[in-house]
């Protein structure tokens, strides 16, 4: 009784985790759009939203939800808890819909419920992590040659969109920015994974806090959520957010998985029944992606019976490409 009892609690905690970080987009947007009327917006380089007290009560109820996300992670399992996660994406578009007069496309809204399928499949499909016991041990992991590779190669694929495609591409393709966010957001999660064994172990008695490796993933935690922050916001500052919402998990979810595969070295304990369905599942997300992208071209049709590709290019709004 016990045991559902918790499973309960978890669930309950999971979806009002849901309900405030899809919030967090919304309410950080309308801050967004009050301080670029202000000032400079943060898509030109600006940083008068951090003066603006609706973007701080976005973050405060991101804060929220992330918290009540690692409280369900106490009582439920991941396999009920972190699927959960993806109902953001929906809360998030339906807001932005009524709240912001974002509208989103039918087609986006099948875009959304295949990037929810293919997320569920590939985490009710993930193998189960290793039982970690000291933060020397993540440090370790953290230090061979495949999870070297990978960071390096995140950090150059960053540095190359910071220095030369941002300045030209950032605000006409979205993906250059969720992009800068989702790379930096796979490194931050194994970090963020390194501390919170450590905080775990200290609790129980043994002071993980005497290793410099643990101040090391904290400091790295810090800058990398830093450095997400500022693009999350150009990116949600300059696309419509029923858009930027769901890409972003999209891509923050896949390169998470996989920056989690390399460093935990988790498809030794996967048979190929499992490998087949996540493949599967990131087909799903592909696709849910592409129409995802073609839902801002579509949206602005007179109607549903006139395809964007009947009316004339030079007769048209002009359209940003992600």
């Amino acid at each position: 009784m016990v045991g559902i009892s918790d499973n309960i609690r978890g669930f309950v905690l999971a979806i009002s985790s849901s309900v405030f970080i899809g919030s967090s987009f919304i309410i950080k947007k309308k801050g967004l759009k009050k301080a670029g009327a202000a000032g400079t917006r943060a898509s030109e380089g600006g940083y008068s939203y951090l003066k603006e007290p609706c973007w701080w009560a976005g973050m405060i109820t991101m804060f929220v939800g992330e918290g009540a996300n690692f409280a369900a992670y106490a009582y439920a399992p991941a396999i009920l808890v972190t699927p959960l996660g993806a109902l953001s994406i929906i809360f998030s578009a339906v807001l932005a819909h009524f709240i912001l007069d974002e509208r989103l496309h039918i087609f986006g809204v099948v875009g959304c419920i295949l990037c929810l399928v293919g997320s569920v499949a590939i985490v009710l499909h993930a193998p189960f992590e290793k039982d970690i016991e000291s933060v020397k041990q993540v440090w370790h992991l953290a230090t061979e040659p495949g999870f070297i590779v990978y960071t390096i190669v995140v950090l150059a694929v960053v540095g190359v969109l910071i220095f030369m495609y941002v300045p030209k591409y950032g605000q006409t393709h979205m993906v250059v920015y969720i992009g800068i966010c989702s790379l930096m957001g796979s490194l931050t999660v194994m970090g963020v994974k390194a501390v919170a064994i450590a905080l775990k172990l200290t609790f129980s008695g043994s002071n993980q806090f005497i290793y410099f490796q643990t101040w090391f993933f904290t400091i790295l935690v810090i800058i990398f959520c830093v450095m997400q922050l500022i693009y999350l916001n150009k990116a949600l500052d300059t696309f419509n957010t029923a858009v930027v919402s769901p890409v972003y998990y999209v891509m923050f979810t896949t390169l998470t998985i996989v920056a989690s595969m390399i460093m935990f070295k988790e498809w030794d304990s996967q048979n190929a029944s499992q490998i087949v369905t996540e493949l599967c599942g990131f087909v799903t997300i592909l696709c849910g992606t592409f129409l995802l992208h073609k839902t801002k071209d579509m949206g602005t049709s007179p109607t549903l019976s006139s395809p964007p590709y009947h009316r004339s290019r030079d007769s048209s709004p002009r359209q940003v490409e992600p």
